[in-house]
């Protein structure tokens, strides 16, 4: 494949019908839903089949960054610098544009492979012949997406109409066309009519493009966000603090590529594709690619059931029984639990904006927080106070930091501490504390072969995690 060929990787979504397994700063690419690897790691891996690791580009938000990082940490040395950060999530348009300016200041003959990060696909040789294809229709000019053929009336789904009056090329198996229309996730009625008229694809939200292509188009049908763009990828390059651009970012318009752009261009073609590809975007979508018991349900975890049928069952660690139940959704978390009808588990996106406007904390994060040197649960929260349990791994050490307003108080449970406190540096070992006072310099590392057990209990008017001022760091955050 060419060397000017890149993959962007579009992994800024919130992924919000999986909740509660899946939350706005830990979405479903982030899960293991199939198989061993999260999601994001498929999709690394499988693009590597086309492109380079130097030409993988990631598209996320600055909240999800850091778990990426870690996850496609086996890739780091060659995804090091080959991240675009949003300041906040604007929608497919903003970011394929934002990723296609800085992909023209590395190559002005860029062309970019766009594809989600949560998709499930099989059949790499024919994913490959795909790839191929639509790179030759992209340098004709044309911007391509991969139609799906319908498995059924998918109404979670936008839908394609090939023009195949106006076929514009082959290759071996595959064939080229310009697109006819666009329809927008319709209702189940148009669905099923979709499906017996035929001629219909489902839009699978993968794209390939030049990207100064894609910029003449944004040009011509967005210019006002196309010049936001451009301010923000000088003001990027000229390197202003995050605030400027955060302020500059959400003054852009929210639009998707496919409203934005390709509903609009003359360019537009699609290929219907080969390879087995399902959208993993609701609950009841898991019945398409994990084995169902003879009653027809799905059931992952710690689950005991009597008589139900048709149902999906997802727990983690509490026990979650079941009797009777008929076509449900059930899923379990630490801190929150679903109960739905199958038929309605596209809703849950809408119950998420729900908690999300209540300012309920459970849409945002889970109780279990990933981070590069390990993880911490929060046990206990309230007024002024909040309690941890941190596992740090073996040989790893938080940032030097401070905190402005509050004080901390460690007590070892398992494993060798070492406490930086200002100028002195002890170890602790299992049952032996100390404290940390407000405006004081600290890091907890952890120098033994297996895993640091921590109870942190936080002091103060004010205990969210951006009281953080960071002097030093091992992962590259902001210092």
């Amino acid at each position: 494949m060419s060397r000017h060929l890149y993959a962007v990787i579009l992994a800024g979504g919130s992924g919000t019908r999986f909740w509660p397994v899946s939350r706005e700063r830990f979405p479903k690419q982030l899960l293991k839903i199939i198989g061993e690897e999260t999601l994001i790691q498929q999709t690394v891996r499988r693009v590597l089949k086309v492109v380079a690791a130097r030409n993988v580009c990631i598209v996320t938000n600055t909240f999800q960054a850091e778990t990426i990082k870690l996850q496609l940490s086996n890739w780091k040395n060659e995804l090091a610098d080959n991240f675009v950060l949003e300041p906040e999530g604007r929608n497919t348009g903003p970011a394929i544009g934002l990723a296609a300016l800085r992909l023209l200041r590395r190559d002005p003959e860029a062309t970019m492979l766009v594809l989600p990060a949560d998709h499930v696909i099989k059949g790499d040789g024919k994913f490959k012949q795909a790839v191929s294809f639509g790179y030759q229709l992209a340098q004709q000019g044309v911007l391509v997406s991969f139609g799906i053929q319908p498995a059924g009336p998918e109404t979670g789904y936008g839908y394609i109409q090939p023009d195949t009056r106006a076929l514009l090329g082959t290759f071996k198996a595959l064939s080229g066309y310009k697109i006819r229309r666009f329809v927008e996730k319709p209702d189940l009625k148009r669905t099923r009519r979709f499906l017996e008229t035929g001629g219909y694809l489902w839009n699978s939200g993968m794209f390939m493009w030049r990207a100064d292509r894609l910029v003449e188009e944004f040009a011509f049908h967005q210019s006002t966000l196309l010049k936001g763009l451009r301010a923000m990828d000088k003001m990027d390059e000229a390197g202003p603090s995050g605030e400027q651009l955060a302020k500059r970012y959400k003054r852009l318009k929210s639009v998707s590529i496919d409203y934005g752009l390709m509903e609009r261009s003359t360019r537009a073609a699609v290929i219907p594709v080969e390879f087995s590809w399902l959208d993993v975007g609701s609950w009841s979508s898991l019945e398409k690619i994990l084995p169902r018991d003879k009653r027809g349900n799905v059931t992952t975890g710690n689950v005991v059931d009597i008589d139900s049928q048709g149902s999906v069952f997802f727990a983690t660690k509490r026990l979650v029984g079941s009797i009777g139940l008929s076509d449900m959704v059930v899923v379990d978390t630490p801190d929150a639990t679903l109960v739905c009808p199958k038929s309605r588990s596209q809703d849950v996106k809408s119950l998420v904006e729900l908690l999300r406007k209540r300012g309920t904390p459970e849409h945002l994060e889970h109780t279990v927080i990933y981070r590069p040197w390990g993880s911490y649960t929060v046990l206990e929260e309230g007024k002024g106070y909040k309690v941890k349990r941190i596992t740090m791994l073996p040989g790893r050490r938080l940032s030097l930091q401070m905190h402005r307003q509050r004080s901390e108080h460690w007590v070892v449970i398992a494993g060798t501490a070492r406490v930086t406190r200002d100028k002195t540096v002890f170890e602790l070992g299992p049952g032996e504390s100390t404290g940390i006072p407000k405006l004081t310099r600290h890091r907890l590392e952890n120098p033994g072969t297996v895993p640091l057990e921590v109870i942190e209990v936080q002091y103060g008017a004010y205990v969210e995690e951006d009281d953080i001022v960071r002097y030093q760091d091992d992962y590259g955050r902001g210092t």
